[in-house]
């Protein structure tokens, strides 16, 4: 029933829940990660304990991050141990093929056009305070997708590309320019890659039993 749950408690927050008063929207925006949570403490965890609770602990800072996201600065910093914690895990998990190690290719073009792009505002708008916490978290965000493709977890791979798409939309409706429904945009893909990080616990990559032959 928990993924029910998370898909109907996040829909509520999305498109039924006021902006105000802010308390209660804040409760309600928890409420799904605090489900994925428990989703994520339930799955088998082929891959190991360890891999597992540093994923939930990782899911622990983004809710951390959720709360907080008002004070732009401790809501990144949040945001920002959390995908530590992802990456180390991701990294972990790491799944040697050359096509996937040159995917880094794509995410480090990703990773100067944002950092250029958002820099470029920041400049413009005065605010250079923000100019180092955004570089450090866009470059950990990247490395954060670099090692979810390197894990070869489908999974794992999908949640960080989602969870990239969704810092993108509120990075750029933030600093550089209004997107149209960037609210829902952002929202559904974040709760999608948050659920899609908790359900890689539970799956093991094809390439796994492979590689423990190859090392037997």
């Amino acid at each position: 029933m928990l993924p029910a749950l998370i898909l109907l408690t996040g829909l509520l927050y999305i498109f039924i829940i006021p902006a105000e008063p802010h308390a209660v929207k804040l409760i309600f925006k928890a409420i799904p990660m605090l489900l994925i949570i428990a989703y994520a403490y339930l799955q088998s965890a082929p891959n190991g304990k360890r891999f597992q609770w540093i994923l939930l602990a990782g899911l622990v800072f983004s809710v951390v991050g959720d709360v907080t996201l008002g004070n732009f600065v401790v809501g990144l910093s949040a945001f920002l141990i959390g995908h530590l914690f992802y990456l180390s895990g991701f990294f972990g998990q790491w799944r040697f093929s050359f096509w996937r190690l040159v995917t880094i290719v794509p995410i480090g073009a990703y990773a100067v056009y944002m950092g250029y792009e958002l820099l470029d505002a920041l400049a413009k708008s005065g605010d250079d305070a923000l100019k180092i916490p955004v570089l450090v978290y866009v470059t950990a965000i990247s490395l954060m997708g670099w090692s979810a493709m390197m894990s070869g977890n489908a999974w794992a791979i999908a949640g960080a590309l989602l969870f990239m798409a969704s810092d993108s939309i509120l990075a750029w409706n933030k600093f550089i320019s209004d997107i149209a429904g960037s609210d829902v945009l952002i929202m559904t893909t974040y709760y999608a890659a948050q659920f899609c990080i908790a359900t890689c616990i539970g799956y093991r990559s094809r390439t796994a039993p492979k590689q423990k032959a190859m090392i037997l």
